[in-house]
Parts: structure tokens; C-alpha cells; sequence
């Protein structure tokens, strides 16, 4: 299991960011769920990143940086869309995506000419960021510090259980957002929404003054934007009210391993049962912590109420659909 640390302790930040310079892991806090982390300039470190979570060497992390101007030594070009987004919303739950400096950063943005960058508003995030700049780091790879495809973690606990004692843990309490930031291209002209997070679509075309375009086949690979992705151990299936009422009455008392997640619909006694906000940013900020603990209490089928259609709900929607469809 990983080693937890106080993230507010001085003397635990420093030991994190010893191991940060000296090339290992460490995962961190931010306000939507913790990152893994490894010197983004460092590949073989990176690498181990990779190496940890089962993932992909081609799927792109995000970069992690201290403030806007640390983004510089990252990124090639910071257009205009880009930097009004920047100026807008950080530190905060947004990612933006720019050409990448040549020569650097290649293994974290999964060998494209592209690069996601954000800064984080979590405070031990961006303590630990500021003391890796002073290091030379200019900035962390942190993808979800999760096993790759599963449920995010959004506390120290959830991480540990995750990985072995190699990788540090920076405790930093529950993540106030809950799920991963919003992705906007703004590598290639008109931006582009990539992956929907808490920021919405509004807010982001109100800076913009103008209209995001939707992913097309040209859009660079970007995290979490895979069908299949977010999922429990157990198999969750997304249903109408309707529906699920119906499903439940049909079922009766033969519902060993159920577990269910509403607004509307009540469980039958015994059912493992947690009720959704009906607030789009509670949801948010409980969805994974729920599903683990479904996982943890042996659920082996989760049925989940579907999130309304308005737009608030875009990324809790769009987490529930992509752990679905696994």
C-alpha cells in the first residue's frame, strides 16, 4: 500500500518534492480528484506513470503548472483562446490543450505535438507545484492516480489502496469537484469542447465570445475521452426513472449484490441504496467516492438513475455514461 503524508505539513511537502526531483511518484491533491504525479520533463519518470496505472503510453496526461507563466517553457504558442481561458479560469477545473514546445514534455502528451496543460486551485497542489518550480520542475504529468479505466480517487485513502509503497501520497482531504476538469482544444484554430467537467460550456463560450465547436476525427487524443472509461469493479447500467422503477418491481426480493444510485427512485429494504443530489455539484462531488464504495461493499451490479439532460449535468453525465459503457 502507499505511503500517506500530511500535505500541509512543511516537512512532508519537502520529502514529496525530493521525490519528485529524484525522478519517483507522487500523488497529490487537486480540487477534482487526485493526480499521480512525475516530472513532466523527465520521461523516463513520466514512463513510470504509465507503468503504474496499466496505461497506455499513447494516451496523453495532463501537465500541472504553478501559474500562467509556467506554462511557457511547455507550451510553443499560447493562442488567444488559450490564454483568455487561462486568464479566466485559473487556477480552477479547466485544461487547455496548445502546441507543445519541441523537445519537451514528449512522453506526457503521448507523442503529439500537443499538450494539456491546467493549474490547479487546490492549495497543497499548488504548494507542491511553486517548491518543484524552485527545483527546476516545471511542471507535474498527473493523470487520475488510479489503476487505468476505473473509478477516479477523490481522497489520500483511495490512492493508497492503489498502488505499492513506491508512490508517495500527498493527503490533502476529499476533493471538493469530484470529477476531472473540462478539456478545450485550443491547438488548431476554433476551440473545440473536448470532455466536459464542472466549468460549463456557457461559461467558457462567455469568455470566448464565441461558440465551441464539438470533438471531431481531428482532435488530438485527450484523457478520459475514451467510451469506455470511470468504471467500478462492479457493471453499472444507466435507466429512466421509469425504467428503474419498473426494473426494481420486476426484480422483487431477489436482489443479492444490487446496489442503487437515485434522485427519484427508493430502494427496496435492504438494497444497498445511496441517494444522488439533486444539485449537479454535489453529485459531482460524491459520484466516485459512491462507486467505490459500492465496489467496496461487494456490489456486483449498480444501477444508477440517469442525471437530468440540462447542462450542469454535462460532465456527471458524461463520467456515468463512459463507466457504463465498460
Amino acid at each position: 500500500m502507499a505511503r500517506i503524508l500530511d500535505g500541509h505539513d512543511p516537512q512532508h511537502l519537502a520529502e514529496a518534492v525530493d521525490a519528485l526531483v529524484a525522478g519517483r511518484l507522487v500523488a497529490f491533491p487537486t480540487e477534482t480528484v487526485y493526480g499521480l504525479g512525475a516530472n513532466a520533463a523527465d520521461d523516463a519518470a513520466v514512463a513510470r506513470i504509465f507503468a503504474a496505472k496499466g496505461r497506455p503510453a499513447d494516451h496523453p496526461l495532463i501537465v500541472h503548472v504553478a501559474h500562467m507563466e509556467a506554462s511557457q517553457p511547455l507550451a510553443a504558442a499560447i493562442p488567444p483562446a488559450a490564454q483568455s481561458l487561462m486568464t479566466a479560469f485559473w487556477p480552477g477545473p479547466l485544461t487547455v490543450i496548445v502546441p507543445r514546445r519541441p523537445g519537451v514534455a514528449e512522453a506526457a502528451a503521448g507523442g503529439q505535438d500537443t499538450i494539456g496543460l491546467r493549474c490547479p486551485a487546490h492549495p497543497v497542489a499548488r504548494a507542491l507545484l511553486e517548491a518543484c518550480a524552485r527545483r527546476g520542475v516545471p511542471g507535474l504529468a498527473g493523470p487520475s492516480a488510479n489503476q487505468f479505466g476505473r473509478v477516479s480517487p477523490t481522497t489520500a485513502e483511495h490512492v493508497a489502496g492503489e498502488f505499492d509503497a513506491d508512490v508517495l501520497v500527498l493527503d490533502g482531504g476529499a476533493c471538493q469537484v469530484g470529477i476531472e476538469s473540462t478539456i478545450v482544444d485550443c491547438s488548431r484554430g476554433r476551440p473545440v469542447l473536448l470532455r466536459p467537467g464542472m466549468i460549463g460550456r456557457a461559461e467558457i463560450e462567455a469568455v470566448l465570445n464565441e461558440p465551441l465547436l464539438d470533438r471531431d476525427a481531428q482532435a488530438p487524443r485527450a484523457p478520459g475521452t475514451l467510451e469506455a472509461h470511470y468504471a467500478p469493479r462492479a457493471q453499472l447500467r444507466l435507466m429512466s426513472a421509469d425504467i428503474l422503477q419498473t426494473a426494481l418491481q420486476v426484480l422483487g426480493d431477489s436482489s443479492p449484490k444490487l446496489a442503487l444510485y437515485s434522485r427519484t427512485v427508493r430502494a427496496p429494504r435492504g438494497m444497498q441504496y445511496r441517494r444522488m443530489p439533486a444539485d449537479a455539484a454535489e453529485a459531482a462531488q460524491q459520484l466516485f467516492a459512491v462507486l467505490r464504495e459500492f465496489d467496496a461493499a461487494g456490489a456486483e451490479l449498480i444501477w444508477v438513475e440517469s442525471p437530468p439532460s440540462s447542462p450542469e449535468w454535462d460532465g456527471v453525465r458524461d463520467r456515468l455514461a463512459r463507466a457504463a459503457a465498460s
